[in-house]
This record gives structure tokens, C-alpha cells and sequence, in this order.
């Protein structure tokens, strides 16, 4: 079982961005130590009081250069905002810098307001998202590239690198809505799920939708499933209570408020279903999440949690989100992720 850290580099408040870069930095070097099989970097924008983390390619390959072993994912690289053959540049650079590293994680992201900053309609995310991920496969794996669709137009451009991995990077895609499950499935990319609005449970006839789908289109090998999930490790289940609590049900506060404006943004029915959780959301408490929406606890209670969802799902990995809201102080997460490393991974490898 693949183990990786969710990281956003969180602002820090009252401090200057350098700071926020060298405590994120710091965070990535004990993952490597200690052994972390994977760490994820998000890609956010416009939006100071959460993270410094907009440019995730530019940051990977500085992770690069700093460390030896540990795979480098992005999680997600929203594909929609920028043109998808500077992104299969700027990747395959990255893999090369890594020697193979990279993990390519790929989405379109549920933030309307980012779309509208860059003048992209939330509402074409979808087309631009398929046909981005087209370009860039063909730019890895075809000598040129031509190209003719909705939102791009190419003709006969090579490009430059190419991957370090051949024929390509791993790519894995965000699995949102009950169609995009299938669609990944027919694809044959491994896939990455979340649980915001309902339980780990809720993922089931989804999952099972996507290895059938998978499996109809005649791909080999096994459909691969990623968590990401918002988790916490504590010596004691009270202390991961303590540290954790507060910032994990702001979480879930402020993903009630992104759901109500994407499905004002868009009428796509996944998204309008979604925003009917949002009162749930805002009225939910700490124990109601432990094993359902959250891992919280020591390393045995969190070793639990995990084994039960990963039966229940046949999950091939975890996105441990161990600061989820950005509002742990660092030495606590530094706690939790040594605990992730040394207490909980070798119950599981």
C-alpha cells in the first residue's frame, strides 16, 4: 500500500511567504527520511490565507533537487487553466529532474472562483479538462503533435523533453462525480477519490462501477484506487482530538461554502447534488467523522481506520491530509507524519 502526504504549503499568518516555503520544505525533507513513499502537492490559487502553493510543477522540481527517493505527485494539476503544451513541458521536466519520480496528477478542481480570475467559464472545465489530457498524452508519446478541437489547434509541434518514464508518466485522475468513474475506468488511469459530503462507505458502488468499467475495456492490470483523505496521528486518540479537531471541522466548514458556489456556477447535476450536503457539513462534529470521513487517533486507532476502509474500498494508497486547514503548528505536524512513517506504514508494507 502506497503511503503519501497531502501537502498545500500553507500560508502562514503574520509571517512572511518565505516562511511558509522553508516550514513546507521542511516538512517534504523529514518525509524523505523517514521514509514516506509519496508526497502530493496541491495546486491553489488566489487565495493568501490558505496556501502559497499556485505553481506545484515549479515546487516539484525543487523537490527534485532535494531528495533522492521519495516519488514526487501533484495533486491535482488543474488541467482547464493553462495551455496543455507548456503543462507536458513543465511535467516531463519534472520527471526527468526526478529520474522517473513523477506522478502526474491530474484534475479540473471544484474552486469556480479560480476559472473566473483566469477567464476561463467554470461551466467549459469539462471539454477543456478531456482534451488537455489528449494533448499531453500525445505530446509524450508521438513524435509531433497535431491537434484540432473545441479549445486548441496544433499543428506539428514536438514536445521538448520527453518524459524520463516511457511511454509516460503515471497519470492518475481526480474521480468525482458518479460519471467520471466510468469514464476513467474506459480510459484505464488509476483514479484518486475524496469523501467531503458523504462516508468512505458512499464510494463503494462508484469504485466498483469504475473496476467494472476498467475491466470491460480490456486494459491490464489492476484498476488502482487513491484516498485522499484528511487524517491526523497523535500519540494519544485525546491529543489527535486536541490538535486536529478544530482544523479538520473547518474543513469540512469551508467545503459546504466552495459546493454552494460551484453549483451556482454550473448546472452539471453532480454538482448541484453535492451543495445539498452543505448545512450537513457545517453542523457536523469530531467523532461523527472518525472512520467515516476523517483518520484521527493514535497509531493504533489510526491503523484501524485504515484497515477497515481499506478492505472496504481495496484501496492501493492514501493522500494523508495531516494539515488539512493549515491551522496545525508545525511541529505537530511534524509528529504526525513521523508517526504516519514509523508507527502506521509498517503495518501495512
Amino acid at each position: 500500500m502506497e503511503f503519501g502526504m497531502f501537502h498545500e504549503f500553507p500560508t502562514l499568518a503574520g509571517r512572511p511567504d518565505a516562511d511558509a516555503f522553508a516550514q513546507a520544505m521542511a516538512q517534504v525533507d523529514a518525509a524523505e527520511d523517514w521514509g514516506l513513499d509519496a508526497m502530493w502537492l496541491a495546486e491553489l490559487h488566489f487565495n493568501p490565507k490558505r496556501s502559497v502553493l499556485s505553481f506545484p510543477l515549479g515546487v516539484a522540481a525543487a523537490m527534485a533537487a532535494r531528495t533522492e527517493r521519495m516519488k514526487i505527485g501533484i495533486a491535482v494539476q488543474v488541467l482547464p487553466l493553462a495551455h496543455p503544451l507548456r503543462i507536458a513541458e513543465e511535467a516531463a521536466t519534472v520527471d526527468q529532474l526526478s529520474q522517473g519520480r513523477l506522478i502526474f496528477g491530474v484534475g479540473r478542481s471544484g474552486v469556480p472562483r479560480t476559472y473566473e480570475a483566469y477567464g476561463i467559464p467554470y461551466s467549459e472545465s469539462k471539454e477543456r479538462f478531456a482534451e488537455a489530457l489528449e494533448i499531453i498524452r500525445l505530446g509524450w508519446t508521438q513524435p509531433t503533435v497535431s491537434y484540432e478541437g473545441k479549445y486548441h489547434r496544433i499543428e506539428n509541434v514536438a514536445v521538448v523533453p520527453r518524459p524520463y518514464q516511457q511511454p509516460l508518466p503515471d497519470i492518475r485522475i481526480a474521480a468525482t462525480s458518479p460519471d467520471t468513474f466510468v469514464t476513467n475506468g474506459k480510459l484505464g488511469y488509476p483514479i484518486f477519490v475524496a469523501v467531503r459530503t458523504e462516508a468512505f462507505s458512499d464510494l463503494v458502488p462508484d469504485i466498483k462501477n469504475y473496476r467494472e468499467a476498467f475491466k470491460a475495456a480490456g486494459h491490464p492490470g489492476k484498476p488502482a484506487v487513491y484516498l485522499r483523505v484528511p487524517a491526523y496521528v497523535a500519540e494519544t486518540d485525546a491529543r489527535a482530538r486536541d490538535e486536529a479537531g478544530p482544523g479538520i471541522l473547518k474543513l469540512f466548514q469551508s467545503h459546504a461554502q466552495i459546493l454552494k458556489d460551484a453549483a451556482a456556477k454550473t448546472n452539471e447535476p453532480a454538482a448541484i447534488a453535492r451543495a445539498k450536503h452543505a448545512e450537513r457539513l457545517k453542523g457536523l462534529t469530531y467523532e461523527e467523522t472518525l472512520g467515516a470521513q476523517v483518520l484521527s487517533g493514535s497509531p493504533e486507532t489510526f491503523t484501524a481506520q485504515l484497515r477497515t476502509i481499506k478492505d472496504e474500498l481495496g484501496l492501493d494508497g492514501i493522500l494523508a491530509e495531516l494539515n488539512c486547514s493549515g491551522t496545525i503548528p508545525h511541529d505537530n505536524v511534524m509528529t504526525a507524519l513521523r508517526l504516519l512513517c514509523q508507527e502506521v506504514m509498517p503495518q501495512f508494507h
